[in-house]
């Protein structure tokens, strides 16, 4: 079984900046990266349902040029559930009220299928009001056009190609495209097995694939040469 939870946490707690550059970047604008404090694993039960959830990723981070903090909480979904928004609802609530800080939510819908999409917004409604609307930022992968990222000196885009909207022909050179801009980024050696571990667990060729895939890669090597 792949921990799909364990492997995307890697990934965004080691390239968090980046991950926000290349999907949120309003955010950067207002953040002081040096200030990035990641927080103990939140857990949170839920006693009508009987279960306990794991917060994912939570960062507490100063706002640039001031000293008051805000949190970003980071959920990573590897499976459709109905009602999600009132679960990272849940979550916020918590968090917002352990620590008094304002939270930035956000969700990452990383399943394959299906390809609905999916709502950034929880309601709380009537008749005649609307009581709450909590917003959320959401990266939802399978919406996502792998092709629109091979230009970004990213290395979230270089992992996170690998679970974007494919078609099986394209499989092979999605795969050497990750790859292809692995090599770019310059990264040490401990950062690039992490990526490229990632493009590997979750583009898995068979050996038709991996022959196009070679041979994808061979082109690569040959322009690099010249």
């Amino acid at each position: 079984m792949i921990d799909h939870d364990r492997l995307f946490k890697e990934l965004i707690s080691t390239f968090f900046i980046e991950f926000l550059e290349l999907f949120f970047p309003q955010v950067i604008a207002y953040l002081e990266p040096e200030s990035l404090k990641f927080l103990d694993k939140e857990v949170f039960t839920d006693v009508t349902a009987g279960e306990q959830y794991e917060a994912d990723l939570v960062v507490q981070i100063r706002f640039r040029e001031q000293d008051t903090f805000f949190l970003v909480h980071i959920e990573n979904q590897s499976y459709p559930q109905a009602d999600f928004g009132r679960r990272m609802l849940r979550y916020f609530a918590r968090l917002f009220e352990k620590y008094a800080l304002p939270v930035y939510p956000i969700v990452i819908f990383s399943y394959d299928t299906p390809r609905t999409l999916q709502t950034n917004i929880y309601r709380v409604e009537f008749p005649d009001k609307t009581v709450l609307e909590f917003n959320y930022g959401v990266v939802q992968l399978n919406q996502l056009n792998w092709r629109d990222f091979l230009q970004q000196e990213n290395p979230v885009a270089s992992a996170l190609m690998a679970k974007m909207n494919i078609a099986a022909s394209e499989r092979p050179q999605v795969k050497s495209e990750c790859l292809r801009l692995l090599a770019t980024l310059r990264l040490d050696p401990a950062r690039m097995k992490m990526i490229s571990g990632f493009v590997d667990t979750y583009l898995k060729l068979n050996a038709a694939e991996e022959k196009i895939f070679k041979t994808e890669i061979a082109k690569f090597e040959q322009l690099n040469k010249r």
